[in-house]
């Protein structure tokens, strides 16, 4: 009995070893084996080497990541993808259990050297090591990326700036002859293809247009596609925080020209409207993009208005100085015959001799006291007059520099409402070209 049992035993081993395929003996690993076991990856794969390899091209735009203005750099981060055909890796599906698709190490077999010219950092990407190949020959290789591109960046329209990046892709060291290059997709598909953009970033994505054209250099032609990344900015943040505070900082500094030039006031208050405009650049200078070849206009207007403050305020000060020393230094003494000094201002002017007929006669002593007390009051009426005509002169002369003070004050107060409607025009045309975009 239990001799029989042993045989069942070995029987039922026996049957499932044979019914079980060894990994070596399946049709994928033939077919693997088959294809790399004499494949060359040092050769460009066609059998008539007077035949170019095509390699076709798409590119996703995925999401901005970071818009580097002074360092005049773009990240982002797309779905690129690149399709070429191997000639040396072909098989009939018929003799492999009709497999029409399997993957294959990159490594191990030829891929084209394409690379981004405008590629200036290394950043980190998912490493893919595998690619598709199907029964005809086609590879497909799809895999994510991170570009880091030098890129031209204007932002003298900020916060309304619209951005257009160029990507250019071509083979390093192969001529056309070798390598060339085309759509795998219509280019209206891919300028249009916003499917997978993330929307909620500070960036919008306009459109992905890309065009072909043929280097010509003296080491041979070389075929080139560009993509170029339109992107614009989502405004709406700098305009609550940035525009409209800016605006009303403007019309408060627009309302001190309504205080008299002369008044101490207007100095304290165009004071601290200078302190408020300096502690809202600082703010400023740490949203607005900087950039060594490029100002905003909104950088540009709102110095033009600090200056015409500052102009402003310096004219006040200097006015008020002028009108201060004006009056000090023409001041005289007009009533000096009150405290005590006519008789000696009278002795200087008017000296007397003394003779003997009217020095001992009472009535010659009377009628002497007449004309003295009538030039003693001759004196002081002079001198009130005197006084009276310098003050005039001083009052006539402030009267005539704020007469000047007032036309210059007008002046800076229309040249600084055209600033400030300038200011306002500017921003709504920029918002209103950035909106038809």
């Amino acid at each position: 009995m239990s001799l029989l049992r042993s045989c069942l035993l070995v029987a039922a081993v026996g049957i499932v070893g044979t019914t079980t395929p060894h990994p070596r003996t399946s049709s994928l690993h033939r077919l693997t084996r088959q294809l790399l076991q004499q494949y060359h990856k040092d050769v460009r794969p066609v059998y008539n080497w007077a035949e170019a390899t095509t390699v076709y091209l798409d590119l996703c735009v995925h999401a901005v990541l970071d818009v580097d203005v002074q360092n005049q750099k773009l990240k982002t981060s797309m779905w690129y993808r690149e399709v070429w055909n191997d000639e040396f890796l072909s098989w009939n599906s018929s003799l492999f259990d009709e497999i029409q698709e399997i993957s294959l190490p990159l490594s191990a077999i030829w891929a084209p050297d394409i690379i981004i010219n405008e590629f200036v950092d290394l950043e980190r990407s998912p490493d893919l090591p595998y690619v598709y190949v199907n029964s005809s020959g086609t590879i497909s290789n799809h895999k994510p990326i991170q570009v880091v591109s030098a890129c031209s960046l204007q932002t003298y329209a900020f916060p309304f700036d619209i951005q257009n990046c160029s990507l250019t892709f071509n083979s390093i060291l192969h001529t056309v002859e070798d390598i060339d290059l085309g759509f795998l997709r219509s280019r209206e598909d891919i300028e249009n293809d916003k499917r997978s953009f993330l929307n909620d970033t500070e960036w919008q994505l306009l459109s992905v247009s890309s065009t072909y054209h043929i280097l010509r250099s003296s080491t041979g032609n070389i075929a080139q596609i560009q993509f170029n990344v339109v992107i614009r900015r989502r405004p709406l943040a700098y305009v609550v925080s940035l525009l409209i505070p800016s605006i009303f900082l403007m019309l408060v500094d627009l309302g001190s020209f309504y205080l008299p030039p002369n008044c101490r006031a207007r100095i304290v208050f165009k004071t601290n409207v200078l302190v408020g405009y300096t502690v809202f650049r600082v703010n400023m200078s740490d949203e607005v993009p900087r950039s060594a070849g490029c100002t905003s206009l909104i950088g540009v207007f709102f110095t033009v208005c600090m200056a015409l403050l500052v102009l402003s305020l310096s004219k006040s000060i200097l006015l008020i100085k002028f009108l201060y020393e004006e009056r000090h230094s023409g001041r005289d003494r007009p009533f000096l015959c009150l405290g005590g000094d006519s008789d000696a201002n009278e002795s200087r002017l008017y000296p007397r001799v003394p003779s003997a007929e009217t020095t001992g006669s009472p009535v010659h002593e009377e009628h002497q006291v007449q004309p003295d007390s009538l030039k003693e009051a001759w004196l002081q009426l002079q001198s009130i007059n005197s006084s009276l005509r310098t003050r005039d002169q001083v009052h006539q002369k402030e009267v005539e520099w704020l007469a000047i003070l007032y036309h210059f004050d007008q002046l800076l107060f229309r040249i600084y409402l055209a600033v400030l409607g300038l200011y306002t025009v500017t921003l709504c045309t920029l918002w209103a070209l950035w909106s038809r975009v």
